[in-house]
């Protein structure tokens, strides 16, 4: 390990991440190296970590190396491994701008959770094709304290549970996770967002994702906020054949959510590069225990 390592800040309607471009995967990220750099106390603060890998260069994402030459290796701020990221994707994207590997236009990513189709616009919005929705059936319900509301189940390539609710108030501080069930929807866990209307076709939410408690914004999230919202306005555009469009509010910003009739979703939005430095090795060496 060399005695400084590269990284960069960046943010997607406030969801925040440290950047570590390592293209040769070369550097061991391990769940604690990863939550120190992470802590927003004693270390960069977000969360999450976007590890910045070729494709060809990491066991995860060979396979996909000859559709997508960068490998976006997601991490969770408590330093678990996550499928993907939404807001992620956008500011791993900008990135790849800012470096100068891409220019505006369009580009593929490898993911966890497949291969991810993103374009760079000119007015430095970033359109990320999210996949997708798959709504598995079953009764769900979520938790705050003594009162409980009927969620929706939404997989983005992560579980998801959408609950409908007077006031964003009621979804608590969200510092825990909002208990679920029945347990064996999400063995694994899940992202619980509480969701209100604001207008037509227009929500506003919180999230708590899970392995980095409440965040400023979930891209994931607010794509399952979205199908949550259009199937109880009894929007499908796989049946009328038209795209469906939602506003999504979230603490940090706003989403543009789009759905469209072949069940691709597709979420825009801005990415922001805010700062770049150098890790001390030695910190992340102890820090890695």
């Amino acid at each position: 390990m060399s005695t400084r390592i590269a990284f960069l800040k960046g943010h997607g309607t406030e969801n925040d991440f440290v950047i570590v471009p390592d293209p040769e995967n070369a550097i061991d990220l391990s769940p604690a190296a990863v939550a120190a750099l992470c802590d927003r106390r004693a270390g960069i603060g977000g969360d999450g970590v976007l590890h910045v890998v070729r494709s060809a260069a990491h066991p995860e994402a060979k396979a996909m190396a000859g559709e997508a030459e960068w490998f976006m290796d997601y991490r969770n701020g408590d330093g678990s491994i996550a499928e993907m990221c939404g807001n992620g994707v956008r500011v791993f994207a900008r990135y790849l701008q800012h470096a100068g590997h891409v220019e505006e236009g369009d580009l593929t990513v490898a993911t966890r959770g497949g291969l991810k189709t993103v374009h760079i616009a000119k007015d430095g919005d970033i359109t990320v094709g999210m996949g997708r929705a798959v709504l598995p059936e079953g009764d769900v319900t979520v938790s705050v304290g003594e009162r409980s509301w009927p969620a929706r189940n939404v997989n983005m390539g992560n579980p998801h549970a959408v609950a409908f609710v007077d006031d964003l108030a009621d979804a608590g501080t969200l510092f825990t996770p909002p208990p679920f069930s029945p347990a064996s929807a999400y063995p694994d866990g899940v992202n619980v967002e509480f969701v209100v209307d604001r207008g037509e076709r227009h929500v506003a939410m919180r999230v708590h994702e899970r392995g980095s408690g409440e965040t400023r914004s979930c891209g994931t999230g607010a794509c399952a906020v979205a199908v949550a919202t259009a199937r109880r306005d009894g929007a499908d555009p796989a049946t009328t054949g038209a795209p469906v469009t939602y506003t999504v509010d979230v603490l940090g910003g706003r989403l543009v959510i789009t759905e469209r009739p072949d069940g691709e979703i597709e979420m825009t939005g801005p990415a922001v590069i805010v700062a770049e430095g150098e890790i001390d090795a030695e910190w992340l060496r102890a820090a890695m225990g």
